[in-house]
């Protein structure tokens, strides 16, 4: 199988070279396939063809044993219906398929098909792609939206992870452990995908631990990371679902080698881990929540606080004020006061009020502990739990 198809081996698996107008390759024209078949012929070495359509790759299968097959696609049900059906899958196989919610699983006896997700993250969005895999007798089909990255690591390899099988392997096996390699790859993807929501949760760390952050952003991007979250940890559980069903389900174009369904049950302990490390992660944000929540509750402290002292220090004004109004409200009912009376009524006064002043400053002093900073209003706190 000669010509512009087979890839050239210092290009990716899906680029090819464009020829140019007298059949030379152009120097540096760099054209992207939407699809790549690995085929093991017939006592041969697998062949590698990267293409546009499902025509491109049919003489290759017909004198091919085993091949797997891999379309980036703009519209999934659309052009999935139909690159499907011109390999010689049934026509509804891709509609049942799509028609559930993130994932799904159809065993049709003779044929087998299954959608997972392909979790792409972008700052906080979490956007499930759709990831649909195809198995029937010899063939393996898997399609995915051009939207997003998947099996690339297999799509460079897939030859020489071909070239491993025993000769003596049966279909089934070969199948099988084809589906798994695509499986391990979109999952290890999917988790690469929480990286970015750990680095986001780092950076919100940051502005936890500067008390100048304003509450309502910190508010909206937990929230946010949460929904995230969960979005995530969603994917996750319908991927669960779909290997176990694949587990348990006794398809018929499954293996039924102990140690080929060992490997699937080896994939749903990695999807477990990772549900694990998501929750774990979830769970740091709550830790977040409640330290901002202990913020809040420590401003509010620290302006009571304040309330408390402003009102300390106007008793003791109301008090300074309201000993010689009740003095002079008192003598004012004397009329006709000498120069000798006016002394004494004066200096009574000033003494009256300089020391009811100071007896209120100094009772405040004494029994009012009156902190001014949240950390103050903390110590008083544990003092107060200890005894």
């Amino acid at each position: 199988m000669e010509g512009n198809l087979k890839i050239d081996a210092a290009l990716e698996p899906q680029d090819t070279v464009a020829p140019g107008k007298n059949g030379a390759a152009a120097l540096g024209a760099v054209v992207k396939r939407r699809g790549i078949c690995v085929a093991l012929p017939q006592g041969g070495k697998p062949i590698k063809l990267v293409g546009d359509s499902p025509s491109d790759f049919l003489p290759l299968l017909q004198n091919s044993t085993f091949a797997w097959i891999n379309f980036s696609l703009t519209d999934l049900e659309k052009d999935g219906t139909d690159v499907s059906a011109k390999l010689g899958f049934s026509d509804s196989l891709v509609p049942a398929l799509l028609g559930n919610y993130h994932a799904n699983y159809e065993d049709r006896d003779i044929e087998l098909g299954i959608k997972v997700p392909a979790v792409k993250i972008i700052g906080l969005e979490v956007i499930s792609y759709d990831l649909i895999i195809l198995v029937r007798r010899n063939l393996i089909l898997s399609m995915h939206s051009e939207k997003v990255t998947r099996v690339v690591q297999l799509s460079r390899y897939a030859d020489t992870y071909m070239r491993k099988f025993p000769e003596t392997m049966t279909m089934d096996d070969k199948l099988t452990n084809m589906l798994i390699r695509i499986l391990d790859e979109n999952n290890n993807r999917n988790f690469e995908q929480l990286r970015e929501i750990e680095e986001q949760a780092d950076s919100l760390s940051k502005k936890l631990s500067d008390p100048t952050t304003p509450r309502e952003m910190l508010g909206t991007q937990i929230y946010g990371m949460k929904h995230s979250l969960i979005s995530y940890l969603n994917a996750l559980w319908r991927t669960l679902d779909v290997l176990n069903s694949l587990r348990h389900g006794d398809a018929d174009t499954i293996s039924d080698n102990n140690k080929v369904l060992v490997k699937i049950g080896l994939l749903a302990d990695d999807v477990n881990r990772q549900i694990s490390t998501a929750e774990h992660t979830s769970d740091v944000l709550a830790s977040g929540l409640e330290v901002l929540q202990s913020l809040y509750n420590n401003q509010l402290q620290t302006l009571n606080n304040r309330m408390t002292l402003a009102v300390a220090w106007l008793t003791i004004l109301g008090t300074a004020l309201l000993v010689p109004n009740t003095i002079a409200t008192f003598y004012g009912s004397i009329q006709g006061l000498d120069d000798k009376n006016l002394i004494w009524y004066t200096t009574i006064t000033i003494v009256a009020t300089i020391n009811a002043t100071m007896l209120a400053f100094w009772w405040v002093q004494k029994k009012v502990i009156m902190p001014k900073t949240a950390s103050d209003t903390a110590s008083l706190d544990r003092e107060r739990k200890g005894k």
